[in-house]
């Protein structure tokens, strides 16, 4: 008898039965009359007889039989990954909304009484919830529950896991998307790299086996550090899975970005051709590989290339206690009203049944799994319910970040570990160590101009107000001018009448600040580059081949002005404490208008800082143009403003 045949028999006996029981739903009537239905055809006992016993209001149509629980414990999260939310964070919902402790262990015990035998604990961020311990320490004691795990970013897991493992835990996965430090400090905006590291070797040292280490692969973002992540299984007992990039409903993700396992796997086995599959359980989400010899292993999570619906056997409970059948889908029931205005267990238990019997065959339209380009051509539309918030597009990153080839290997100072496997050559932009040793960041935010008929987007660099010295006009007298500064008039020095880089023979020399007070300077600058009617387009679609051209050019933008005092030779090596880089689109133009701002506190100024990010920005968006035309102009590089020093101000109309 198939699966699904028994599913639908199951699904109508208990219907039926569900609808002659009274208001009050006793279960053990219900499921009697269920059983007499059944055993009223010769193939419902059939059914009866071979069936592994499970509640049947926790099998659906289709025969699947759903023993595993997710659990969201918050909405809140301490990372702002760019793909996830925006730097200020999203709209919460009201804690007195949310589902208490107490009502997350009623709701724990309902379905574990029915046949759940896993609960995976996910958020937001799970581990920030100040009584997860107390909630592990609860759920252990439910009978019949054989495996908590949690879901983390990692952040609060080295601290935390302790008292987990000892409260009840035994099941680890960390989202971890890239193992370069630089780019994970760009995508999710915050400082953290090492101690997620930190938490995955802590794991490992009390004895979890394997700890699974979660990397979304997105194309132009960490495709290239799939071998890196291989090798990070050589010497540690992880299970590095690599997962397909699942569209929500809603989310406007460039199809073009999402990797699938079967290029990551062919990528794999040319480095490592004597790869090895392991067997795998039937409802298993995974098909998993080991490299001989190796610690570890990798799985794949091919939920877009080859969906595992048929097997699924998953339900989500969300913070606020809606019951989703489907991740995809948009269907959910509150189970927390339902508890809150005092539903019984038996009529808990029929609505939950309820649910999991509308859970439909797959979580896309038929026609669409089938399409020949589905790999290719997927573009669905986030549920807003993960975060409440969508982007009208994702942040990536791409062929301008160094390729992560090579075996060097980083030490874990804090635990005296080695990680980072085959990473980030030092010669190669020094993207390991930039943005972590200047404490700076460029953020990318897509905003939509409300004055315009098409999506404008602008990676906002939020510059601070310069002053502007008396209208633009300097009034030169003898060897001083005068500047307006709020209303009043400031005498500052005149320019130096010859070149100060230069020595009395006329040499090249390097100025000497030792003597100058250190004070607070900043400085503008910007540049235009116009691409033209065709490149425009495909920026402004992000359709060009190499990437997101807007995100690229703001980082080397940044990278650039760090590196100012090895691309100019007599430009000192300044300490800033800012960066910032903008890019917008000019549709009258055609052009990318690219703004720069960079601070410090020290005895020189920061023009050329300003001027060389505007300039590889600049540079960054022709190189990756260029494919397209060459006729593409850079104009207009200059300084606009700055601030501090002894000449006193200045600022360009």
């Amino acid at each position: 008898m198939a699966a699904a045949a028994w599913g639908r028999l199951v699904r109508g006996a208990r219907g039926a039965a569900a609808r002659r029981a009274c208001s009050s739903g006793a279960r053990a009537r219900a499921a009697s009359a269920a059983a007499q239905e059944l055993q009223s055809s010769g193939r419902g006992r059939f059914v009866l007889e071979h069936a592994a016993p499970f509640s049947a209001f926790l099998t659906d149509s289709f025969g699947r039989q759903h023993n595993y629980l997710r659990i969201s414990l918050t909405e809140k999260c301490n990372l702002r990954c760019q793909y996830c939310m925006p730097e200020e964070g999203v709209q919460l919902t009201p804690k007195s909304e949310l589902l208490t402790t107490q009502e997350i262990i009623t709701l724990a015990r309902l379905f574990v009484k029915e046949g759940v035998d896993k609960i995976r604990l996910t958020g937001g961020e799970p581990l920030i919830r100040p009584d997860v311990v107390d909630i592990v320490g609860q759920l252990y004691k439910l009978e019949g529950l054989k495996t908590i795990a949690v879901t983390t970013n990692g952040i609060n897991l080295t601290r935390l896991l302790p008292r987990l493992k000892e409260a009840g835990l035994n099941a680890i996965n960390i989202s971890l998307d890239t193992l370069v430090p630089a780019k994970f400090e760009f995508i999710v905006r915050r400082k953290g790299f090492h101690k997620v590291i930190e938490g995955i070797h802590k794991a490992t040292e009390l004895g979890y086996r394997p700890v699974k280490v979660n990397c979304v692969v997105m194309r132009g973002f960490n495709e290239d550090e799939v071998l890196d992540f291989v090798d990070f299984t050589k010497d540690l007992p992880l299970d590095v899975r690599f997962i397909e990039y699942m569209p929500f409903d809603g989310n406007k993700w460039n199809f073009k970005k999402m990797v699938s396992y079967k290029e990551m796997l062919d990528t794999i086995k040319q480095r490592w051709p004597e790869l090895e599959k392991l067997p795998c359980e039937t409802s298993s989400t995974a098909k998993s590989y080991k490299v001989p010899h190796f610690q570890g292993q990798i799985s794949f999570i091919t939920s877009m290339s080859e969906h595992f619906c048929g097997s699924c056997n998953r339900l989500r409970i969300t913070a606020d206690g809606n019951l989703k059948v489907c991740l995809f889908g948009n269907s959910e029931v509150s189970l927390r009203d339902h508890l809150r205005s005092g539903a019984s267990e038996e009529e808990l238990i029929q609505i939950v049944g309820a649910a999991v019997g509308r859970k439909k065959k797959q979580h896309a339209e038929p026609a669409l799994m089938s399409f020949p380009l589905f790999q290719d051509g997927l573009q669905n539309p986030p549920n807003s319910k993960q975060w409440g918030h969508t982007f009208s597009h994702w942040l990536t990153l791409t062929a301008s970040l160094p390729k992560q080839k090579g075996k060097a290997s980083m030490k874990n100072k804090i635990i005296g570990q080695l990680f980072l496997p085959g990473s980030h050559p030092a010669k190669q932009w020094h993207v390991a160590t930039g943005i972590l040793q200047t404490q700076l960041r460029g953020y990318c935010v897509f905003q939509k101009d409300p004055n315009s008929t098409f999506d404008t987007k602008c990676l906002d660099a939020s510059v601070g107000q310069v002053p502007v010295d008396c209208q633009s006009k300097e009034a030169y007298s003898g060897s001083e001018f005068h500047t307006r500064d709020s209303g009043s008039c400031t005498k500052v020095p005149r320019a130096s009448d010859k070149l100060t880089h230069t020595d009395e023979e006329g040499r090249a020399t390097m100025v000497d600040v030792g003597g100058k007070p250190d004070s607070r300077r900043s400085a503008v600058a910007g540049a235009v580059v116009l691409l033209g009617e065709k490149a425009f387009r495909m920026v402004r679609q992000n359709q060009v081949k190499k990437g997101d051209v807007l995100a690229v050019a703001q980082i080397a933008g940044i990278q650039g002005a760090k590196l100012t005092s090895q691309l100019i030779p007599l430009c000192h090596n300044i300490p800033l404490y800012h960066v910032e880089v903008s890019l917008s689109l000019d549709e009258a133009r055609h052009a990318v208008v690219i703004r720069s701002s960079c601070h410090t506190w020290g005895r020189t100024g920061v023009e050329m800082e300003a001027l060389t990010a505007a300039s590889l920005a600049a540079l960054t968006v022709y190189d990756m143009c260029k494919a397209v035309t060459h006729d593409i102009v850079i104009q207009e590089l200059k300084l606009l403003s700055k601030t501090g020093g002894q000449r006193g101000d200045f600022s360009r109309v």
